[in-house]
């Protein structure tokens, strides 16, 4: 518990003692109603060579402000890191081995406490503080560094953001259990063989050698597209379109079936051919979307006409539009463009961009 003495004029926190390259650092917990104390974000305004941290951006404030308060028994945030610009005292519970790593850290009340990272949770978690109070009783691990001057706490930033990776994006719909969507699709590819045999949940591009023949976001991408018309049905309707939809499309491109029986091997597929590519899938899904609203009973047998597409790489109609300068274009045009040639050749109307994007 965080104890605020008037008396000695300092903050006394539990704490737990460590080293690191040399230096002490510090991991304690602070309630939530005292972030905004201890950790005012008063550099907004400073020049970067001023500053010990990027500036906040407060578009994302809401977003995970909102994310905590809809998930108030489950919400999940690592530590913040902070360095300490005083002169401070650590009081060990005893001398033995492990009592000497635990005790109180004693901090001078006109200590500048600065955050390195976090700082995006700390101002989410004030925000969610002033509509739900009771967050203030919860706690947030700090690790504390000792800072040495501006320089210090700058290299500090540095260095904890050096070597940081965001998670693959298919990674993100495999292990999140709280985006709807991500729950709809691993689903869908549960229910269709093509899929669950053939889809790398992993990777969002596929290694050289890589026996799969899509990846996970592609899926969810397509699948998407597919069901923009019923995203207010249930998810169970919403899963038997979609499976009904991805087995009927497998049936009606061979060559899926060729890799899934291993007849043919994937890496020889996804060179050879663009229906198991990501921007693929988005256009046969969309192409899925206009198709299941204008024939909603008798869609599959217009379906079939996608095995009539020339999908091979040396399709001329690609140049340009798809294939530029060797590689499968991803940009928001060619997305667009590819959707209007599926659909064109399955007999659907277009959209007027789609329209637009036809013509020479």
């Amino acid at each position: 518990m965080l104890k605020m003495p008037t008396s000695s004029f300092e903050y006394v926190l539990p704490a737990i003692r460590g080293i690191q390259a040399e230096r002490e650092y510090y991991v304690s917990m602070c309630p939530v109603r005292f972030l905004p104390k201890l950790f005012p974000l008063d550099d907004e305004e400073m020049p970067p060579q001023m500053r010990t941290r990027r500036s906040l951006n407060r578009s994302r404030v809401p977003e995970i402000a909102r994310y905590i308060l809809e998930n108030p028994q489950n919400y999940t945030f690592s530590a913040i890191t902070a360095s300490i610009d005083a002169d401070i005292a650590f009081e060990p519970l005893g001398k033995e081995a492990e009592a000497g790593k635990m005790g109180r850290l004693r901090v001078p009340m006109d200590a500048r406490f600065i955050i390195n990272d976090g700082q995006h949770r700390r101002a989410a978690l004030e925000m969610a503080l002033k509509e739900n109070p009771e967050l203030g009783y919860e706690t947030i691990a700090v690790i504390f560094f000792l800072q040495m001057g501006i320089e210090r706490s700058q290299q500090i930033f540095s260095d904890l953001n050096r070597y940081a990776v965001h998670p693959d994006p298919c990674l993100n719909i495999l292990y999140d259990y709280r985006d709807r969507n991500a729950n709809l699709v691993r689903e869908v590819i549960k229910q269709v063989p093509v899929f669950r045999s053939l889809v790398d949940s992993e990777r969002s591009t596929l290694p050289a050698r890589s026996g799969k023949l899509f990846t996970l976001s592609s899926i969810y991408n397509g699948t998407l597209a597919l069901l923009e018309n019923y995203r207010d049905g249930s998810q169970q309707k919403q899963i038997e379109i979609a499976v009904c939809f991805w087995n009927a499309v497998s049936s009606c491109i061979p060559d899926w079936q060729q890799v899934l029986h291993k007849k043919v091997g994937a890496l020889e597929m996804r060179r050879d051919y663009l229906h198991c590519s990501a921007i693929a899938l988005t256009a046969i899904g969309a192409a899925g979307a206009t198709l299941i609203s204008i024939y909603p009973h008798s869609w599959a047998e217009y379906l079939k006409r996608l095995g009539d597409i020339d999908w091979s790489r040396f399709n001329l109609d690609w140049e340009g539009q798809i294939l530029i300068s060797g590689g499968v274009s991803k940009s928001r045009r060619s997305v667009i463009w590819m959707s209007g040639y599926v659909k064109r050749r399955l007999g659907l109307p277009l959209t007027s961009e789609e329209e637009r994007l036809e013509k020479p």
